[in-house]
């Protein structure tokens, strides 16, 4: 079985080398991710939890510490320690055999820590790493998990608690990326839901930008998410991982928006891109459930959109983020005319307390931006500039 399972084209779409392939002008009618309303069968929340596409080869091998930041090697080091640590045996039964509520978990918990916890800032290389650890655990793929937080709570509305807790159990490893808390509900079910599994045997890792017992500082019932996160934190040895963002540590800045018209272009001239005004795209996230944004983007080659202006309110800017952690993940890049990607957030919201969550967004559109700038050089004249 291989380490990876394949995720749904549900549109009929070519493959992402394909689709970021420029064509001749206008030979290609764009898509529109506003114009797309995906569906999620529950039964394939679970299948989908591996690495996403951009992190299916990396390894601990492919991980390059800052010789400056002994503490990337460090958790290198340790990392590989802990994949070798597990055996590859199921915490309770099959996942297969949990799927359907059949067997029994152990009822003894293990002692000691049954989890990492890999803390540091946005691009340093948290999720390589935590992907390098799914990867070398020496376990069959349907016996390891790997999601976002948000995705862990979603496939927790999509089978129900119990439910979720049968399927997981049955697993060696879980792996929960960008451990991000928005909601003290999500802090409850979240502790209660790991508390389980920790009792069923099963191991955890987790990313976040901030240590297990700070996890809320800064945001909304910061008591609450602080009493809960207490007893959820001794599960975890925290590795603290110091470093700059890799995606700008010695690469040039991040092209300039483009205008309308050389997106437009680009849309028309690459297979399997998207064309939307920036707004309407906003409006229609309001009416997708971030667990379906995944889907949303199935088999695009690249997004283009016109009209990029700072987001106008929180509950928009969150989902922004989750979009931009989607298309991050499946190496989508992105073209844009309007306002530069770091104009998106006001102020006061990076100051808030989903500040890292921004700042992270910004981080990735840059990135994708940059990759982005192949597909406008394919259509514009010699020697002309973006706007």
């Amino acid at each position: 079985m291989s380490g990876s399972l394949p995720r749904p084209v549900r549109w009929g779409t070519v493959s992402s080398s394909a689709a970021s392939r420029p064509g001749p002008i206008a030979d290609v009618a764009p898509l529109s991710l506003c114009a797309r309303e995906p569906h999620v069968p529950a039964d394939r929340l679970v299948a989908e939890m591996v690495p996403p596409p951009r992190f299916d080869a990396v390894r601990f091998s492919t991980y390059i510490p800052d010789p400056n930041q002994p503490s990337q090697t460090e958790a290198v080091r340790v990392l590989e320690g802990f994949a070798a640590g597990l055996d590859g045996k199921p915490g309770g039964d099959s996942g297969r055999r949990r799927l359907f509520g059949f067997g029994k978990a152990p009822k003894k918990a293990p002692s000691g820590p049954r989890g990492v916890y890999l803390d540091g800032g946005y691009g340093v290389g948290k999720t390589h790493l935590l992907a390098s650890l799914w990867h070398a655990t020496p376990a069959e793929p349907a016996l390891k998990a790997f999601g976002t937080f948000v995705e862990l709570t979603n496939l927790v509305g999509a089978l129900g608690f119990q439910q979720t807790v049968k399927t997981l159990s049955g697993h060696r490893l879980l792996c929960i990326d960008e451990f991000e808390l928005d909601d003290p509900g999500d802090t409850v079910l979240v502790s209660t839901l790991l508390g389980k599994l920790v009792e069923a045997g099963v191991a955890l890792a987790a990313t976040s930008n901030t240590l297990p017992g700070k996890l809320g500082e800064g945001r909304f019932a910061a008591a609450d998410f602080l009493r809960e996160i207490q007893g959820l934190s001794a599960h975890f040895r925290a590795l603290r991982i110091d470093g700059e963002d890799y995606r700008h540590r010695g690469l040039p800045e991040a092209p300039p928006p483009y205008s309308d018209d050389v997106v437009t272009r680009v849309a028309h001239a690459t297979e399997g891109a998207s064309l939307d005004a920036f707004p309407d795209l906003l409006d229609h996230l309001a009416r997708v459930h971030p667990s379906r944004y995944g889907a949303l983007t199935d088999g695009i080659g690249a997004v283009c959109l016109t009209g990029v202006r700072p987001v106008p309110d929180q509950s928009t800017a969150l989902r922004l983020v989750v979009l931009a952690d989607r298309l991050y993940d499946r190496e989508v890049p992105v073209l844009a005319s309007g306002l530069p990607f770091d104009q998106l957030f006001s102020e006061e919201m990076l100051r808030g307390g989903y500040r890292k969550k921004y700042f992270r967004a910004i981080s990735r559109l840059t990135a994708l931006a940059r990759d982005a700038k192949r597909l406008a050089d394919a259509v514009r004249p010699v020697g002309h500039h973006p706007s």
